[in-house]
């Protein structure tokens, strides 16, 4: 079987202590982002911090989503106080901080200098799945709505601030082989693998933003990444139209996805 890198054993004075590390992993709506969050948030080593800009994106939105009245007022606002807890100790005197962010919460045109000594990757999905997910929801859909065009521009941010290409990695890909695609992401971006990413409890976790008992029903019922499985709906004339122009941006992040 398989060692634990995280769990190897050694007497903790003879563990050499590991850099402090940043994770920004970017994500659109509708995909495996929350059981991503639980994968890393169920090793010993890393806190785990969910959406840390829903608040201010509701706030200043106006999205009309389940809760927003209760997340507004109990999560703070100010995008810049977030930015400095963000960019502020890790909490928990923990060697890993993972934030999981949503692309569309990034105000249009605003300074993401803040990111750029992350480890910024990016998690991808099939826009028509995303798509027939969506419509499931709203009837208003348009091509931000899949937060791939507000994806692709902290992408491009990312490889000019930093030089290099930053790891991309497709949430059909991570289903079929999670061991492979996660071994390989947690080398790209300099932390060991850990078994204990594979699987966790059921049921919420202290990371979940309390939003969560609006959106994570379905994850709280999992226990580890389930095999994918083909999406059954057709999409609207107009959901195709929007489909086409998202097609073009997915398969330019596709083309960069880790590969095992």
């Amino acid at each position: 079987m398989r060692k634990d890198s995280t769990t190897v054993s050694r007497t903790r004075n003879e563990v050499t202590r590991l850099d402090r590390t940043r994770v920004a992993m970017w994500s659109g709506p509708r995909n495996i982002s929350t059981a991503l969050m639980y994968s890393f948030e169920n090793r010993h080593d890393c806190h785990a911090t969910d959406e840390p800009l829903y608040a201010s994106f509701l706030l200043n939105s106006g999205t009309p989503h389940p809760g927003a009245e209760e997340v507004i007022e109990k999560n703070e606002t100010d995008v810049g106080k977030i930015i400095a807890t963000l960019t502020g100790p890790i909490p928990d005197e923990k060697q890993i901080w993972y934030q999981k962010h949503m692309c569309h919460h990034i105000p249009e045109d605003s300074d993401i200098s803040w990111i750029d000594d992350f480890k910024n990757c990016f998690l991808i999905r099939n826009p028509r799945d995303v798509l027939l997910s969506l419509s499931k929801i709203t009837d208003s859909i348009d091509v931000l709505s899949t937060g791939l065009p507000q994806q692709i521009t902290i992408f491009r941010h990312v490889i000019k601030s930093s030089g290099k290409i930053p790891p991309v990695i497709d949430s059909e890909d991570v289903l079929e082989d999670p061991e492979s695609i996660l071994s390989v992401l947690c080398e790209s971006i300099g932390i060991p693998f850990s078994q204990r990413m594979l699987s966790w409890d059921p049921g919420p976790r202290s990371c979940d933003g309390l939003w969560g008992k609006y959106w994570y029903d379905s994850v709280w019922k999992s226990s580890g990444f389930s095999p994918p499985s083909s999406k059954e709906g057709e999409l609207s004339e107009h959901i195709h139209s929007v489909l086409e122009e998202s097609k073009m941006i997915y398969q330019e992040l596709r083309d960069m996805r880790i590969r095992t």
